[in-house]
């Protein structure tokens, strides 16, 4: 009899620990359950996580906060959608304010993706003239071109631009070609933004000036002025790639935000589905 008491005791300890485990575990996940109800996905997120790491055999509470989880889930991304949503419009009415600045050219036959320019630079209005011009993608990539005719081959890579003794120079291009027209070298390097060694965002930054020092850099180096409307070209270009690149990401935040719901919903239906 004794014996017997002795093994009843600890299996009723047991139980009512169990017992106590369950009522804090619900009354956890009723607090989690309050924050979602507020819109504090992050501390519902928190309480639910304790849940399980706290009150590991509070089954109950546990398959209600994985339910409760979901549904946070799937509000917070919802929430992070309707942000992206009027980021976008915001987006898209700087670019309508903009974009009427510039000149797109696209051939649709070839091309996915046309390229902006600015009115002064397009290629018809400056046959024969060496100097620097800037374009951006629809995608919001935007690149130089210098582009050498004045006379023989210097073979150049890369270009120098600079204001008394600032500078900003380009690393050597490794997309640089050269060809003739009616007999006369023409020398042509592109650099990408983020490639260009700050060429891109020195102008930007000295778009006030009237003029700058333009360095071609090859076998032998060409100078030669980068006056006002070359410079507004560019750093009108450079506003022009912030926005659209802005709009890029954003459209890729939309497609992960909607990616994850669909994700999310469909975990919600199987779950419930097996209840």
């Amino acid at each position: 009899m004794r014996k017997t008491c002795l093994l009843v005791l600890p299996l009723a300890l047991m139980l009512a620990g169990c017992g106590s485990d369950e009522k804090k575990a619900d009354a956890l996940y009723r607090r989690a359950e309050a924050s979602y109800a507020g819109g504090n996905y992050s501390q519902a997120k928190l309480q639910i996580d304790s849940i399980r790491n706290l009150y590991p055999k509070a089954f109950e509470a546990r398959k209600a906060g994985i339910r409760l989880m979901q549904q946070v889930d799937l509000a917070e991304q919802r929430k992070t959608l309707a942000y992206l949503d009027s980021m976008m419009a915001v987006k898209k009415a700087s670019l309508d304010s903009i974009v009427g600045k510039f000149v797109l050219e696209k051939d649709t036959a070839y091309q996915e993706v046309g390229n902006y320019f600015y009115p002064t630079q397009v290629v018809e209005k400056n046959i024969g003239r060496t100097f620097l011009r800037g374009q951006v993608s629809e995608a919001g990539e935007m690149s130089l071109t210098s582009i050498y005719c004045a006379g023989g081959n210097i073979h150049h890579t890369a270009v120098k631009v600079s204001v008394g003794d600032n500078f900003a120079q380009t690393p050597p291009s490794s997309d640089s070609y050269e060809t003739t027209d009616l007999g006369r070298p023409v020398e042509k390097a592109d650099y990408k933004q983020g490639s260009d060694g700050g060429v891109i965002a020195f102008i930007a930054a000295n778009s006030d000036k009237k003029s700058m020092r333009l360095e071609f850099i090859g076998d032998r180096s060409y100078t030669t002025t980068m006056y006002a409307n070359d410079i507004k070209a560019i750093a009108e270009l450079s506003g022009l790639a912030r926005v659209l690149s802005s709009i890029e990401e954003i459209k890729k935040e939309q497609k992960e935000a909607n990616l994850k719901i669909r994700f999310v919903t469909r975990k919600m239906q199987e779950s419930a589905a097996g209840d």
